[in-house]
């Protein structure tokens, strides 16, 4: 029984050349990952330090929230709480209502993605504008992000060359990266001076200090908020941490994991609002507490977002973004998809190879196969177990619980070396659709032992 996974996956893997290339291009950012990693003696120590701190958060998450909110009111912001995604789309609408909004320029933010937050405003008049590169080139071809820091990084520059002769007139033929850049700057200055309102994510909410913090290559947030007088920043619950020496640990490791540079262009920091303007924080939950009660899975609130995991996963680096069904990939999607809806998503548990590789480049040390693994436990539970591994593996402990059929089947294994080829490998052996059986030896481990053959 195939995985919705699974299917979306040969249909990417359908283009050998874009799957060689899909691979490459993101291995190559876990090999600069690593070589950050090994140019700092302290790595580890980090690492530690930031699980210490997001367990600690997470452990008094209410008493660092109030902190937050008390001292970003303090500095002139007004704080908002949403329980869910419905809750706090219609937050943000009566913010930009309140203050006749017809234009929103924004910064990437995975929660207003969470929350599907663009095409609600737009339902209701309001002109959303994405001013980060990569999410500008996904709105204008009305695609989802395949990656949550890199968005856009599986469309190649042809393909973002003819869309701008389409959309912004630029040159044609002219693919180049740089010019293409360039246009798009052209396009989103225009977006930047004529907007009525700026919004932002945030990587981090400090509490001691009330202020949010955006980690940017581009400056698109800086935008955001210095020409509209109005600034809006979303930023679910689990992104506060206790000060700034804790954001400190996090600024070392969140680039570094990320794409392999010491650091962000920009870390901006936002704490009031400009002279004659207005800032809002939106705190949202969205099931984030619900997480945070199962006993099994709260590690997943200490992900901050930098895409390490996907960038190593072997199943995500060769199906694609598009192949898992919710809204972020790989292997802390696997996890945060789960949380969210079980049922919903159980699909994505079976992308994961259980390699572990995630887990040993998780800057929070977030222990994702280890929790892929337990949610596997319950998809029977759920109602989505898949029969047919049921099946095998009722057979296989059939065997494993008589000696005398296991060493039947020792004995005669060898005989699979000489069996045709359509016997072995047809419709009903999916799992040698891109596999070779082993040959067979002819004598067995435990047949070469008893005969002293291995000592």
């Amino acid at each position: 029984m195939s995985t919705k996974h699974s299917l979306a996956a040969r249909a990417f893997l359908a283009d050998a050349d874009k799957v060689t290339w899909h691979d490459a291009t993101f291995w190559s950012l876990r090999a600069k990952r690593d070589g950050m990693a090994q140019g700092l003696p302290e790595w580890e120590r980090l690492r530690e330090a930031a699980s210490a701190i997001k367990k600690h958060t997470l452990s008094h998450l209410d008493t660092y929230l109030e902190r937050f909110a008390d001292n970003a009111e303090r500095n002139g912001a007004t704080v908002h709480w949403a329980k869910d995604a419905a809750e706090f789309n219609a937050i943000v609408l009566g913010i930009l209502k309140e203050h006749g909004v017809r234009k929103m320029v924004k910064s990437k933010s995975m929660l207003t993605e969470e929350c599907e937050m663009n095409p609600y405003l737009e339902r209701h008049g309001i002109d959303v504008v994405e001013t980060d590169l990569g999410e500008r080139i996904l709105q204008l071809m009305h695609q989802k992000p395949s990656h949550i820091v890199m968005p856009a990084i599986h469309i190649k520059q042809e393909e973002v060359g003819q869309l701008f002769e389409r959309v912004l007139g630029s040159e044609p033929g002219n693919y180049d990266p740089t010019y293409l850049t360039y246009q798009a700057r052209l396009s989103l200055r225009n977006e930047f001076l004529t907007a009525d309102a700026g919004m932002t994510g945030a990587n981090f909410g400090v509490a001691e200090t009330g202020e949010i913090v955006a980690c940017t290559n581009e400056g698109n947030a800086d935008m955001a908020t210095s020409v509209p007088k109005l600034h809006i920043a979303a930023m679910g619950i689990e992104k506060v941490i206790p000060d700034r020496r804790s954001l400190a640990v996090f600024q070392r490791l969140l680039c570094r994991s990320a794409t392999g540079q010491p650091t962000t262009t920009f870390t901006s920091h936002f704490a009031k609002p400009r002279p004659g303007g207005e800032m809002h924080i939106i705190l949202v939950d969205n099931g984030r507490t619900d997480i945070l009660a199962n006993a099994d899975h709260w590690q997943t609130l200490k992900c901050i977002r930098c895409g390490a995991c996907m960038n190593t996963c072997p199943v995500y680096r060769r199906s694609g973004g598009y192949s898992y069904t919710y809204f972020i990939p790989g292997p802390i999607g696997i996890n945060l998809g789960m949380g969210h809806g079980p049922r919903q998503y159980a699909d994505n548990v079976s992308a994961c190879s259980l390699c572990c590789s995630c887990d040993n480049v998780c800057p929070a040390k977030v222990n994702l196969s280890e929790q892929i693994y337990l949610w596997r436990q319950q998809l029977e539970s759920l109602g989505k177990a898949n029969q047919e591994k049921k099946w095998m593996s009722s057979g296989m402990k059939v065997v494993f619980d008589h000696s005398a059929l296991y060493n039947a089947a020792l004995k005669f294994a060898p005989l699979a070396n000489h069996a045709p080829r359509f016997a072995l490998y047809n419709k009903l052996n999916a799992w040698g659709l891109g596999r070779e059986l082993p040959v067979f030896a002819k004598e067995s481990f435990q047949t070469m032992w008893k005969k002293g053959k291995v000592k």
